[in-house]
């Protein structure tokens, strides 16, 4: 997954989704280089070098949680985003700090088992189509004879399988088994092609299902138990086997259900577990959002008692330790820790000594302007305006949008933003949305049409949102 990734090409692929912000991305692409570096290092070394987790100080907006969504998904590694503000020091009721590295192993599990299921997904195919062919057409392979002694002991039976195309009449001679064999073999080969072709979807068939059990223990585990590491749903799994049950489905609707069956027999749950721990220890990215809302200086009243007493509970995390999960011992000495922050009524320094010397390197991200504005409405792979064209373009309308109205659009929400609370790109969403709603509400009527958006219509559309003083009637 790392293998081969220099920073200048983790760069480039940021820059598909994130305008501007140079340097951020450069400093998360050599943290995740170093962690291609430190592979290579002797076993003696390898156990000391750390990742040197970083603090992006910038407004909301400009993108601080996406360079790390990004970056997590470039190399396939578990990534959870937590609030520092959800988090309570020991002895208050609210999130625990273990929770955060509890929640990374289960999307390290998750990311695993979708890798696993499309490793297995062709092979269970296979096998479906052989169960469903064994339910349509028994006689078929009660007669596909396997050793000689199953032949033997067939000998002189004969089976008929009828179709709508043909019925194939097969005699079992003992002096002729290889093509009698042979027959079977052929005759079986046709009707996987007819299965295959969609020529039995519609046909009902009686087939086994297995139903799941809805343990009472998961109710239970859902309501802060998970700290101990047990799994207690897994547990109740085991002590109450899964029941099987008799339905008429047809064969489109059992291929679904049989094919979920088959991949979870193939599935190797104590390798995907042991895989997941591994995983999260090696590549796992947590991303600590809003903490500078815990490095406020302290009062001697109220709830902000307990945020220095968060940072410290924070600390052991950060710096290494075992956290017990449902899969296993994770240890936290290699799991790169990402903070933001805006910072607006406090400083990185107002943090406590400590955790600031877990966080040696920092990051300023820059407002964004006018230019950045626009660029952000085109340049990305999944910039707005592509994602509102595809939309439209389901109802059949051809949206296009001219050069100075893409202009305009990125002043009014520069302007916007500068009047108001400064909410960097998330200001695109609302303007575009309130300049397209009549286009989207009547695009079912419209039908297919070609619109092409303009300056005026831009201005036209977003007249009172400019005229306005209180701005934050008209938009968010």
């Amino acid at each position: 997954m790392l293998k081969g990734l220099i920073p200048s090409e983790i760069v480039a692929e940021l820059d598909k989704y994130i305008v501007g912000q140079k340097m951020a991305k450069e400093t998360v692409a050599i943290a995740l280089r170093n962690r291609i570096r430190r592979k290579k290092l002797p076993k003696k070394l390898i156990d000391e070098v750390t990742p040197k987790n970083i603090v992006m100080i910038g407004p909301t907006g400009v993108g601080k949680t996406e360079i790390a969504r990004r970056l997590a998904k470039l190399v396939r590694a578990p990534f959870v985003k937590v609030e520092a503000t959800k988090f309570t020091e020991v002895g208050y009721i609210g999130k625990d700090v273990d929770s955060m590295i509890r929640d990374l192993v289960q999307v390290a599990v998750q990311l695993i088992r979708k890798e696993k299921i499309e490793e297995v997904r062709e092979k269970a195919k296979e096998r479906v189509e052989e169960r469903i062919l064994q339910v349509l057409f028994p006689s078929l392979h009660q007669g596909d004879f396997k050793n000689e002694a199953d032949m033997s002991y067939r000998n002189n039976k004969t089976n008929i399988i009828e179709s709508k195309e043909e019925t194939v009449v097969m005699h079992h001679d003992s002096t002729d088994q290889n093509t009698q064999k042979e027959r079977f073999m052929k005759t079986k080969e046709k009707l996987r092609d007819r299965l295959r072709n969609g020529q039995f979807e519609d046909k009902i068939i009686d087939i086994e299902i297995e139903e799941q059990n809805q343990s009472s223990m998961e109710l239970f585990s859902n309501m802060g138990m998970e700290g101990i590491g047990i799994n207690f749903k897994d547990i109740m799994d085991r002590m109450l086997p899964g029941r099987k049950k008799r339905q008429k489905i047809k064969i489109s609707e059992a291929r679904k259900i049989l094919l979920d069956e088959e991949i979870e027999k193939m599935l190797e749950t104590n390798k995907i577990a042991k895989e997941a721990v591994n995983r999260t220890e090696e590549l796992g990215i947590v991303f600590i959002d809003e903490i500078d809302k815990i490095a406020m200086q302290e009062k001697s009243y109220g709830p902000d008692v307990s945020r220095s007493g968060v940072q410290r509970d924070i600390l052991p995390i950060i710096e290494g330790s075992s956290v017990m999960t449902k899969y296993g011992v994770v240890k936290t000495d290699h799991i790169l820790f990402i903070a933001a922050g805006a910072f607006n009524a406090s400083k990185p320094s107002d943090l406590i000594p400590e955790l600031q010397g877990r966080f040696p390197l920092r990051v300023e991200l820059n407002s964004l302007k006018e230019d950045d504005l626009e660029k952000i409405l085109i340049e990305p792979d999944n910039s707005l305006i592509k994602q509102y064209k595809a939309l439209l373009k389901t109802e059949g309308i051809e949206l296009e949008f001219q050069e100075d109205a893409i202009k305009e659009l990125a002043r009014i929400a520069a302007m916007v933003n500068e009047q108001n609370e400064n909410i960097g790109a998330r200001r695109l969403y609302t303007v575009l949305e309130r300049l397209l709603d009549r286009i989207s509400f009547n695009a079912p009527r419209i039908g297919k049409k070609k619109v092409i958006i303009t300056k005026n219509y831009v201005r036209n559309r977003l007249e009172n949102i400019i005229q306005k003083e209180d701005l934050s009637k008209y938009i968010l």
